[in-house]
């Protein structure tokens, strides 16, 4: 479930002297599952408040979670954190984009959860992401790059020292490598 800290929930509890009574906070994810999920917090004034509305009791307010939302809001965390330039609220939700698989899914699952959680957003800043295509019956994982990982100089490097590394170190005895099918296009998307 979603775990909103102390100094969030008094953050909360301050907002919302200012608003009408029995107004709540709402935490919802717009386009959940998807690589567009983005989490959110609103306010939720009583007559938005659904039947099927999932409510997490906390300091002087209550969370509401949509029913579509809340899977994907699994091990989320809200936080509000002060620092020397001022105060911040933090959401993380490491299930957004895609619903947590339970550990005795089929390996496929499981690699291409990693993928999205772990290996995708770490790509995402130079532009590019993988995609996994098969795994081989004889253990290899066999990937595609695209975006600006498509045609880039440090591809090798990318593959080897972190997708390779980080995915034999999380599958020990499941996975005995991987593979790359990208046909590899320098050009303008390429990052280096």
């Amino acid at each position: 479930m979603i775990h909103i800290s102390e100094s969030a929930q008094a953050h909360f509890t301050n907002l919302l002297k200012d608003q009408p009574a029995n107004t709540q906070i709402r935490v919802f994810v717009i386009n959940p599952g998807t690589a567009d999920a983005e989490c959110g917090v609103s306010y939720c004034p009583p007559d938005t408040i659904e039947p099927t509305d999932t409510l997490l009791p906390c300091q002087g307010f209550d969370a509401v979670i949509d029913q579509t939302s809340l899977p994907f809001l699994k091990d989320a965390d809200i936080d509000y954190v002060t620092e020397q330039l001022g105060a911040q609220l933090t959401l993380k939700a490491p299930n957004a984009k895609l619903n947590k698989i339970d550990g005795d899914a089929p390996l496929m699952e499981r690699i291409s959860y990693v993928i999205q959680t772990d290996i995708n957003p770490s790509l995402a800043g130079h532009g590019g992401h993988i995609n996994l295509l098969e795994i081989t019956e004889d253990g290899y994982a066999i990937i595609q790059f695209g975006g600006g990982c498509n045609g880039c100089s440090m591809v090798d490097v990318t593959l080897k020292e972190g997708i390779e590394k980080q995915l034999l170190e999380t599958f020990k005895g499941e996975l005995k490598g991987i593979k790359d099918a990208t046909e590899h296009q320098r050009g303008d998307h390429s990052y280096y």
